[in-house]
């Protein structure tokens, strides 16, 4: 059984506790938060686990065979690295770290001590986004033109990073895990309205290989919740609403042909609506259960079998590559930059 320490009981460590709490492939020894609140409210559910103020106590626990990193941003970096140095596999939730070259440090630490380095993309362990992958790589949707991307709600509104940082890191790695690609120039404007140099809001668009545009629109500052992605393909076009649980993804049997035709005489408003449609909308069945605990799963079988995970440390510094060039693109009022490859 694989032994864990959760470093991080705020919004997102009591889901990564609940999914590691899972005898006999797993079990959470330690829980680390400098809260004593929240190490309380542990306590009176885990009443088994270990508790902390400081990361150095489950680090030096033999015991303990990995470490979850669940804590703001800017700490990830010193955290990972001190778990990785102390002989422990590592996960690290979204993003790897603040940049990229700290997120290849890390990478290259582990790469060193033979131990597993998985970053916390949880979109790549969807469904749904693994079912698109896949009809992806079939060509069943032709050339991607474009990708369109929308991830906004009201909140939560944090203070350690901007909505691009917090929100467009899962969009990054969606693109990238689809695409297998990077993007090679990004060009964003963001806003900023409740705390001043940090952006509530974002629009990027990125350009990949093969001409493939991307657009994405993440903001905490809006009266819908919405996780919607268009794809249109040259052959067909798709869309996924992460938020329709029970059918997330519509394919449209929808081109623009390179044959040039004229249109009918059209008079009638039901007759312009046939007119336009083109093919028929399946809805697929997709794979259900929680992505999450696909991820907490996954890492927990790369360490029992020592295999490479699907999110490591080269796909976090990737992400990271790609929001760097967004935040020096915004910085210059929306200059294309070029992702830095290090």
């Amino acid at each position: 059984m694989i032994e864990m320490a959760i470093l991080g009981a705020g919004h997102w460590g009591p889901n990564l506790i609940r999914n590691f709490q899972n005898p006999p492939a797993s079990r959470v020894a330690w829980v680390v938060d400098k809260d004593p609140n929240r190490l309380e409210q542990v306590k009176r559910r885990y009443p088994d686990v270990r508790l902390g103020r400081a990361p150095d106590e489950a680090f030096a626990d033999p015991a303990v065979d990995a470490v979850v990193v669940a804590t703001p941003t800017s700490t990830h970096f010193e955290l990972a690295r001190a778990a990785l140095c102390a002989g422990k596999h590592v996960l690290v939730e979204k993003p790897l770290a603040t940049r990229a070259a700290e997120a290849l440090e890390l990478d290259r630490l582990a790469t060193e001590r033979g131990r597993i380095l998985m970053v916390g993309h949880v979109f790549v362990f969807n469904g749904a986004v693994q079912w698109v992958k896949q009809y992806l790589a079939s060509g069943e949707l032709g050339r991607i033109y474009y990708i369109s991307m929308v991830r906004t709600n009201l909140g939560p509104i944090r203070t350690d990073v901007n909505a691009a940082w917090d929100l467009a890191a899962h969009d990054v790695s969606i693109l990238n895990y689809w695409l297998d690609a990077e993007a090679e120039w990004v060009s964003a404007r963001t806003g900023c309205w409740i705390n001043d140099g940090i952006a509530d809001v974002m629009f990027a668009t990125l350009g990949f290989r093969d001409q493939t545009l991307a657009n994405i629109h993440v903001s905490w500052l809006n009266p819908r919740k919405a996780r919607e992605v268009t794809v249109a393909g040259s052959r067909r076009m798709l869309t996924f609403d992460d938020m329709n649980l029970s059918e997330p993804i519509r394919v449209y049997d929808k081109q623009v042909t390179e044959t040039r035709t004229t249109p009918g005489y059209v008079d009638t408003f039901a007759s312009f609506r046939a007119s336009i449609r083109d093919g028929d909308i399946t809805i697929p069945r997709v794979a259900g259960g929680e992505p999450l605990l696909r991820e907490c799963d996954h890492f927990v079988q790369c360490v029992a079998e020592g295999r490479p995970p699907m999110t490591g440390g080269q796909s976090g510094a990737a992400v990271v590559r790609t929001l760097e060039a967004m935040d020096r693109s915004a910085q210059h009022d929306g200059q294309a930059e070029a992702v830095c490859r290090g």
